[in-house]
């Protein structure tokens, strides 16, 4: 064997030599004919050219992707401050709810559609063509490089929106969100601050946001959450026509969100009802004709000739059978992973189906998409509707479940609007603030018109003659939908019959609810009646309060009225800072012992409610703690006016500096003996504090609006009988005017009222202490010279004691006298 070794060495050197050879040939020839090497995507199914991509392409995103480090030539930004604390917030965020980051992005797509869509109204050319004017929203999965992309053909970002829009927000939304973060923990409520996008640091550690602007080139914002973003153009990917794609990194704990069953959950959970086709890039398995083996195809004319032998069939049938098998080629059933574009989001628009074909859970759905609200609670009520006539549209109304945060900040200032207009199924806007009045502010909803121009502006739709009409027809929509919450509320069923309570109660998931209206939005009522003059007495009905007969219940005017006394012809009230301060008032004595029921208002802006709700239902409105109350007929009343006269007259002179306008004969007082009342068309107690406590008050500007004050005095107490008493001996006994004066002082702050002077008052009050402990009014206050000698015999003395020697001690009796010489 050893002899032939070389040879055979030699002999394999040579025929790789050849082969090196034919190598270099075939190299040689395809350089004569070289051909552009083929795209990694020519044209998979439905995707658009948007997606496609070269090799050059694959090569630069795969080095990015594999770095995960923002791009060297992009320019570097840092984020602002309220940014990176919500982002700190978020990423080390313990919540399981992460799901919320993909309703986010599809709300904020949407969002972007609903705009371009806008411009091309006037412009159709802003839309572009083939598939970049298909207005849609695309979600696409890669697991091998955990990569998420979601894409629209919005309206894009210019750089220096991707600059405003992703690197800064307002101030008060991050503090609100934080607050309301610190206070609940519930994440569904990012969508309602405006900080949505942020929600996808919850699942990923580096994301992409490509966008191109038909204002400005194609860019791409890139950033890790580590306090900084980077904005670079983009010469990475293919051109997007225009639109946004964001490219979400996941994280490794975040795996789940690469599951096409995942996704398409979420979607139908969160985004079914979004007004544009949302798609999936799916993968779905087919059956596909395939070649047969010969081995199969053999075995198989075996076991067709033995059946058909079997089964005695004609020759003829099987000629034919024969004849066919031989044209056509075997074959079998194999199956083959496909990949096209599933629609999720096939539901119709909700307010253009009829109300009877609509369930509660889709309405609650609709609201939660519309509102951007993902908590568990049910909108309080909602009504659906269509007007027809010379103004034609559709909407939908919500109550929700609980006001927004800031709904009455700056409530004159600012112009929320809550509802979407929609004009032929074509989004106009959410920033239209005239379909519905401030006061209502807090509805959700749409409306659908066809009446509207679709080429509108603000201006035009300000001055066009059917808002007014579809104002109208909304606000009564809205009142009768509040309405009908206090209907079908059991505990508002008091005075109704049985029955009627049986059929509007039976559900207890209504119990309670219109109280829940009212602790949330009652104040949306109350200045819907002072705003507007023409429901006034629609917004008095769903009015609710509590009173001396309510029960700690909330209460409505009708209940009130049902419950007056026979010949009350007013409807008593009070004011003031809480039901617990009201209940112990004077003005309340007399009242309550007679059994006749009063009003407690205690909030602020009852004061001004009350100045434009004069009456209600033929009855009068009066103010229990001014002039002018009548508490049926009381024969003594002349006997008592003429046996107090003196002393009414002289109480008048003794308060002279103290702007008193009267002194009178009270007939709402029992156990008090006097309180202070205003002129019945001026300003309260309490709505005195309110303008002084304002932050721009001028007290010389609201001296005109203060009401005359009345002192009026219990002829039935004991302290005034003596008063009386004694005026008849000695009306210029100076103690005697001092007590007239303190006893009106006491009264002036039962009554609500702050003093002019506190440390008179004060004196006054100590004054009366020293009479009491029979001190005499002479005595003199100690002076504190003696302690200041002690400290400074004690200090001269300390200086003469050696340092380090105890200094004697004294016994009493050196101290005591010691005491005498320095006095």
């Amino acid at each position: 064997m050893g002899k032939w070794a070389v040879p055979y060495a030699l002999i394999l050197l040579c025929f790789l030599s050849l082969l090196s050879d034919q190598g270099r040939k075939v190299q040689a020839n395809a350089g004569e004919g070289a051909v552009d090497p083929p795209k990694v995507e020519e044209k998979i199914g439905a995707v658009p050219n948007g997606l496609q991509t070269d090799s050059d392409v694959v090569k630069r995103e795969s080095e990015s992707i594999s770095s995960r480090s923002l791009r060297s030539n992009a320019e570097k930004f840092e984020f602002q401050a309220e940014v990176s604390r919500l982002m700190d917030i978020i990423i080390n965020s313990l919540y399981s709810n992460k799901d919320i980051f993909l309703r986010e992005l599809i709300s904020n797509a949407s969002d972007a559609l609903d705009k371009i869509r806008f411009l091309s109204l006037t412009d159709k050319e802003v839309l572009g063509e083939g598939d970049t004017s298909k207005l849609e929203i695309q979600i696409k999965l890669d697991k091998e490089k955990k990569v998420l992309s979601l894409r629209d053909r919005g309206i894009g970002m210019t750089k220096e929106d991707l600059i405003k829009n992703l690197g800064t927000i307002a101030k008060s939304g991050t503090s609100a969100f934080v607050e309301k973060m610190q206070s609940s923990g519930d994440l569904n409520l990012i969508g309602q601050f405006g900080v949505g996008f942020y929600s996808v640091y919850l699942v990923a550690d580096y994301v992409e946001v490509i966008t191109k602007h038909n204002d400005d080139k194609q860019y791409v914002w890139e950033s890790k959450a580590d306090g900084a973003f980077a904005i670079s153009e983009d010469t990475w990917h293919e051109p997007l026509g225009r639109g946004t794609e964001i490219r979400l990194h996941l994280r490794d704990e975040a795996q789940e969100y690469l599951e096409e069953s995942k996704l398409k959950e979420l979607v139908k959970k969160y985004s079914e009802f979004i007004n544009f086709p949302i798609y999936i890039w799916a993968s779905k398995e087919v059956d596909v004709e395939a070649p047969a083996d010969e081995d199969e195809s053999s075995d198989e004319e075996e076991t067709a000739d033995s059946s058909s032998s079997e089964e005695g069939e004609d020759e003829d049938a099987e000629k034919s059978e024969d004849e066919d098998t031989e044209k056509k080629p075997k074959t079998k059933k194999v199956k083959e992973t496909t990949y096209e574009w599933e629609l999720l989001n096939d539901v119709k628009a909700i307010w253009l189906r009829s109300p009877k074909e609509v369930t509660d859970e889709e309405y609650t759905k609709f609201y939660h998409s519309l509102a951007k609200d993902f908590t568990d609670e049910k909108p309080l009520a909602w009504s659906h509707f269509t007007a027809e006539g010379d103004v034609e549209f559709k909407a939908v109304l919500f109550v929700p479940p609980k006001a927004p945060h800031d709904l009455y900040e700056s409530y004159y200032n600012t112009n929320k609007a809550n509802l979407k207009l929609y004009v032929r199924r074509v989004f106009i806007s959410d920033e239209f603030d005239e379909l519905l009045p401030k006061y209502l502010s807090f509805l959700k909803g749409l409306v659908d018109s066809d009446t509207l121009p679709l080429n509108v502006s603000r201006e035009m739709l300000q001055a066009h003659s059917s808002l007014k009409t579809i104002k109208k027809k909304l606000i009564r929509k809205a009142l009768d939908m509040i309405r009908k919450i206090a209907e079908e509320d059991p505990d508002e069923s008091s005075g109704k019959d049985e029955k009627e309570v049986e059929k509007s109660g039976d559900d207890d998931e209504k119990k309670g609810q219109y109280a829940k209206f009212w602790n949330e939005f009652g104040k949306s009522i109350k200045l819907g009646i002072i705003e507007d003059a023409t429901n006034r007495n629609r917004l008095a009905k769903l009015l609710r309060f509590e009173s001396t007969k309510s029960d700690d219940k909330l209460t409505s005017l009708d209940q009130y009225i049902s419950r007056m006394k026979a010949g009350q012809k007013d409807i008593f009230y009070i004011t003031g800072t809480s039901k617990e301060q009201l209940e112990k008032s004077p003005f309340l004595e007399r009242l309550k012992k007679k059994n006749y029921e009063v009003i407690f208002f205690s909030d602020p802006v009852d004061e001004y409610l009350m100045q434009y709700l004069m009456d209600y239902d033929g009855k009068q409105f009066q103010n229990v703690s001014k002039e002018g109350l009548k508490i049926g007929k009381d024969s003594k009343n002349k006997e008592l006016k003429e046996s107090f006269k003196e002393l009414t007259k002289w109480w008048k002179g003794a308060l002279a500096n103290e702007k008193v306008d009267e002194v009178k004969i009270s007939n709402r007082l029992d156990n008090t003996p006097c309180v202070v009342v205003t002129s019945k068309y001026g300003w309260s107690a309490n709505m005195e504090r309110i303008m002084q406590s304002q932050t721009l008050s001028d007290a010389s500007k609201q001296a005109y609006m203060r009401g005359k004050r009345v002192l009026e005095i219990n002829p039935r107490h004991p302290i005034i009988k003596e008063l009386r008493e004694r005026i008849v001996t000695n009306p210029e006994d100076d103690g005697l005017k001092q007590t007239a004066q303190l006893i009106y002082q006491t009264a002036l702050m039962e009554s609500g009222f702050n003093l002019p002077d506190p440390k008179d008052f004060a004196s006054r009050i100590y004054g009366s202490v020293k009479s009491s402990l029979n001190i005499s009014p002479d005595a003199i206050i100690e002076d504190d010279d003696v302690e200041e000698t002690e400290t400074e015999s004690e200090t001269k003395e300390g200086t003469g004691t050696p340092k380090g020697e105890a200094k004697p001690a004294k016994d009493d009796a050196d101290r005591d006298s010691d005491l005498k010489d320095e006095l």
